[in-house]
C-alpha cells in the first residue's frame, strides 16, 4: 500500500512539473485577450496531448526495458536530468514568445509543442514500469488544470509567474533523474 501511495505522490509530482510548461505558455498566450469557451478547449486540447504523449512515451519504454533491461533504466534516468535541465534553463531566456495563435492548426501545434516533454517522461516511466492509466490519467488532469491556471492568470496579471514555474518543473525533473539513478 505505501509503494501505491508513493508511487502516485511521484506521478502527481511529475504531472504537475510537466505541466508546468503550459503553464508558463499559457500565462503568455492569456495575453491574447481570449474568451473563456477558448480557454476551456484550449486547456482540454493540452490535457489530451498529455495523455498520448506520455502513453506513446511508455509503451515505447516498456519494450526498450523488456529488450535492453538496464542499460534502458539508465538511459531513462539521464533522459529525466537532461530533460529537467533543459527546461530549467529555458525558462530564463527571453526568446520565450508566443508566436502560435491558440486556433485550428495553431492549437494542436501549441498543444503538441508543451506536450513533447511528456513524451519522453512517458518513455522514462514505461521503463521503470509505472502503471500506465495512472500516470497518463495525472499528466492530463495536470495539464489541463495547469493550462487552465496559466492562461487565466495571464489574462488577468499580464506575465508575472511564467519564468518560475518552469524553472520548477525543470528542477523537479532533474531531481527525479537523480533519484532514479542512484541505487535504494
Amino acid at each position: 500500500m505505501n509503494t501505491l501511495i508513493a508511487e502516485l505522490f511521484t506521478l502527481i509530482l511529475m504531472a504537475f512539473a510537466l505541466g508546468m510548461d503550459a503553464f508558463s505558455i499559457g500565462i503568455g498566450m492569456g495575453m491574447f485577450n481570449l474568451r473563456l469557451k477558448q480557454i476551456f478547449y484550449i486547456g482540454i486540447t493540452v490535457g489530451i496531448f498529455h495523455v498520448w504523449m506520455p502513453l506513446l512515451g511508455m509503451i515505447t519504454g516498456k519494450f526498450l526495458s523488456e529488450t535492453f533491461g538496464s542499460f534502458a533504466t539508465y538511459a531513462g534516468g539521464i533522459l529525466l536530468i537532461v530533460l529537467g535541465v533543459q527546461m530549467f534553463v529555458s525558462s530564463f531566456k527571453d526568446e520565450e514568445s508566443t508566436l502560435i495563435t491558440p486556433v485550428g492548426v495553431g492549437l494542436l501545434l501549441f498543444a503538441l509543442s508543451v506536450s513533447l516533454d511528456s513524451f519522453s517522461v512517458g518513455l522514462s516511466l514505461g521503463i521503470f514500469g509505472a502503471r500506465t492509466a495512472v500516470a497518463v490519467f495525472c499528466f492530463g488532469i495536470a495539464a489541463t488544470i495547469l493550462t487552465w491556471a496559466g492562461l487565466l492568470i495571464g489574462k488577468k496579471f499580464q506575465g508575472v509567474l511564467g519564468t518560475y514555474s518552469e524553472a520548477l518543473g525543470g528542477s523537479i525533473l532533474f531531481a527525479f533523474g537523480i533519484k532514479l539513478l542512484l541505487p535504494m
